[in-house]
């Protein structure tokens, strides 16, 4: 039976190959080596000069590109993008057979969080050009990356304290046994000083966690958080908050925090407006978000927001007699029960920990004949209505009349979510310690993402048009800020040497 056989391993070749030759025309490493040259890595925040000093440094453009590949393949980890480096011909190919080691590859990302960011915003700017961003839809939402911090190592005052007595009980029984058992006494003193020890471990922790102010202390990455993930299951993890575009379920803006996401929409509705550069869109939310100073946010932006409604618990022995059931007049700034009467106000603000409220009460509440099915409180039922209240109401309207459109929200989002964590299996945060390195992993995901996203449905070859023509611009662009740092300093060591060497790099300078 014949089969079909590979080549002699030992067999010379007449015409030896060129890695340009193996690599196809077509394959997204040649759009990965043009979006990353086509960018001003120094105007994002990139070092690009480094002493001259011991071993040449690797340019941040071969760094980016390898982390950009590495993650658009599933691959994150440095030492994997060492070994990819001497193994793998694509990668050979677009660092030109460049080797760096997994500290360097490492410390990379480390160091340059903020241009990470910058790099990402750049896909924006991409897919705004080629108008895949909408700007009249957007979903926002948040998905929990684990953290690499167990929750054995996170603390809160109530573990603390029930760590602290159980070696309080143990140290009890160790001297009750150390009175009556005198063979063993030296194996209990060594039982004896290990939690004596463990205690002052815990203590120094407690120490931590009431300097801190926090209510919770992680030990191995100090930034994260105990977060509720799905389901009442919980995870030590971060936060990251998005806004998706729905014309192409591409996210235009990202936020690496260790909160909930009660108090997080104000902010990236902000965010959402300067990168859109306008506030004409509706922004879609899940209850999660239903806070009555991010509507007063919202409403001060002029964005239409669509916040689903949270299930309220009843506040009434009798369902039939919830605040939902009393009607608001606002016109007379009153309340009408079901029964009826007429609830007041005083006009006074009380205030609440993040909010203002007035009350309203009514007398009739003495002698109400339904008054055990409606309150349980010994003065009678009182309504406290909420600053922001008006915002609400018109946020439940809003979703009333626009079902089908608040019914996106979901396939908005959540598609990138499912890429990333389920396609990729990006559902954890790799690097160790601290939010800002978690937010340049955050960010080399989400680029690659988008780039993945316009690489699928922009032409290849308009796109390598696109990234040659802003190559060819940008080449032309003088850096006169580096131009007027060199041209002074040697100005200065002339002033202080008057030495003919930096008289001639003066004129090397002035003929450039």
């Amino acid at each position: 039976m014949k089969f079909i056989v590979g080549s002699d391993r030992n067999q010379a070749l007449l015409f030896p190959l060129s890695l340009e030759s193996v690599i196809d025309y077509d394959n997204e490493v040649r759009l990965i080596d043009l979006f990353v040259d086509s960018i001003d890595l120094l105007d994002y925040g990139f070092k690009t000069s480094f002493k001259e000093n011991g071993r040449p440094a690797y340019h941040p453009s071969d760094l980016l590109k390898l982390y950009i590949y590495g993650y658009m393949n599933k691959t994150r980890s440095s030492r994997d993008l060492e070994k990819n480096c001497k193994r793998n011909i694509e990668v050979m190919w677009l660092l030109k057979e460049l080797q760096p080691d997994h500290n360097t590859i490492s410390n990379f990302r480390r160091d340059n969080s903020k241009a990470i960011r910058k790099v990402f915003k750049a896909t924006v700017s991409i897919a705004k050009h080629f108008e895949l961003i909408g700007g009249n839809l957007i979903a926002g939402d948040s998905t929990k990356l684990r953290a690499q911090n167990s929750k054995k190592n996170n603390y809160n005052q109530k573990k603390i304290d029930r760590h602290l007595d159980y070696i309080d009980k143990k140290l009890q029984q160790y001297e009750n046994e150390l009175d009556s058992n005198d063979e063993h006494s030296q194996q209990i003193k060594q039982e004896v000083e290990q939690q004596q020890q463990r205690k002052l471990q815990y203590k120094q922790i407690e120490k931590q966690l009431k300097d801190s102010g926090e209510p919770q202390i992680s030990t191995s990455d100090p930034d994260s958080r105990h977060m509720i993930t799905r389901n009442n299951i919980t995870e030590i993890a971060y936060n990251i908050q998005t806004t998706v575009d729905d014309k192409h379920n591409m996210p235009i803006d990202f936020k690496v925090t260790n909160t909930n996401d009660g108090k997080a929409m104000g902010h990236m509705l902000e965010r959402a407006s300067k990168i859109l550069d306008h506030t004409n869109f509706t922004a879609l939310y899940d209850k999660g978000y239903h806070t009555g100073s991010e509507f007063g946010i919202a409403d001060q932006l002029g964005i239409d927001v669509m916040v689903a409604i949270p299930n309220v618990p009843n506040q009434a022995p009798d369902p039939k007699y919830n605040v939902a059931n009393f009607n608001y007049d606002p016109n007379n700034d009153t309340y009408i029960c079901p029964q009826g009467e007429t609830l007041t106000t005083t006009g006074k603000w009380h205030s609440a920990k993040t909010y203002k409220f007035k009350r309203y009460t009514t007398k009739k509440c003495k002698d109400c004949p339904v008054k055990t099915k409606c309150t349980k409180a010994k003065y009678g039922k009182a309504i406290q209505r909420s600053e922001y209240q008006h915002l609400i109401e018109e946020n439940k309207q809003r979703i009333e009349n626009n079902k089908e459109l608040y019914r996106k929200r979901q396939q908005i989002v959540e598609h990138p979510y499912g890429t990333i964590k389920r396609q990729w299996g990006f559902s954890y945060i790799s690097t160790k310690k601290y939010i800002y390195r978690a937010s340049a992993e955050v960010g080399l995901i989400f680029t690659c993402y988008n780039l993945k996203r316009i690489f699928n449905i922009v032409d290849k070859n308009l796109l390598k048009s696109y990234f040659k023509s802003r190559i060819h611009h940008s080449s032309k662009i003088i850096d006169f800020t580096a131009f007027k740092r060199d041209f002074l300093r040697t100005l200065y060591f002339i002033t202080k040497t008057n030495t003919f060497k930096y008289k001639s790099s003066l004129n090397q300078l002035i003929l450039a």
